[in-house]
């Protein structure tokens, strides 16, 4: 089984962080935090899914291993997304910004990061664990999967609106847009501009690892999110 899975690597394979080499053999086609990726995103039509982390965070090792590592999800993952994988400890500039978007968007923040960019990198959705089915009252990851995906094909006029809105937020609260950073995919230096966008950026001291039962219930999501907690609540049988 685990020589069958070292054949398989992804893009993940040349970089130097510990934690981004430990998803490198993920049936998930990740990318590192590059313009390769939203340049793919752009030329595709897809939005690209983010994921945030670090190796001493249990809750983002429970995520790989129930998500990540299976098939079914990785396929949806590969289908419908660009996958980029980030280690909090080497972006810590990146997690400021959407660690700041997902706090805005759900009231509380932790690790694993999820969030959901457009091709210009602004987030218009997120969370932080999800299971990978309903658990708990909490909505499974593949059930998110497919709301965004077709939210992003099919609602595109209000995916521009949150979009727009927590960017419009991310100005006023002091952090950089999201979209001013660029960076390129190499071994060697990984993203040319590393470290850069935030000046002074907040670090969040009140975060800690996400655990299920303190996730924010997507059905309670309010404003211009609204309708992508309303298609989780209609998937989940809900009226």
């Amino acid at each position: 089984m685990d020589v069958d899975r070292h054949k398989r690597t992804n893009r993940l394979i040349d970089e130097s962080s510990p934690y981004l080499l430990q998803h490198a053999h993920n049936p998930v086609n990740w990318y590192p935090w590059c313009d390769e990726a939203f340049e793919r995103a752009k030329k595709e039509d897809k939005p690209v899914l983010l994921s945030i982390g670090y190796s001493a965070c249990h809750w983002c090792h429970v995520m790989a291993h129930e998500s990540f590592e299976n098939e079914a999800i990785a396929g949806i993952m590969n289908r419908d997304f660009v996958n980029i994988k980030v280690d909090r400890e080497e972006r810590p500039d990146l997690d400021a910004i959407y660690m700041e978007a997902i706090q805005m968007l759900s009231g509380s923040g932790g690790w694993p990061l999820t969030v959901f960019l457009n091709a210009d990198r602004e987030p218009f959705y997120g969370g932080t664990y999800f299971p990978p089915h309903d658990k708990h009252g909490l909505p499974g990851f593949e059930r998110v999967l497919h709301t965004v995906a077709d939210a992003y094909k099919n609602k595109r006029g209000q995916v521009k609106d949150a979009a727009g809105r927590i960017v419009a937020f991310l100005k006023r609260s002091g952090e950089v847009q999201p979209g001013a950073d660029h960076g390129r995919c190499n071994a060697e230096g990984g993203d040319a501009n590393a470290g850069a966008g935030v000046d002074g950026a907040k670090r969040h001291a009140g975060e800690e690892e996400a655990v299920p039962v303190v996730h924010p219930d997507l059905e309670a999501v309010a404003g211009p999110f609204g309708f992508l907690a309303a298609g989780v609540a209609v998937a989940h049988g809900q009226p």
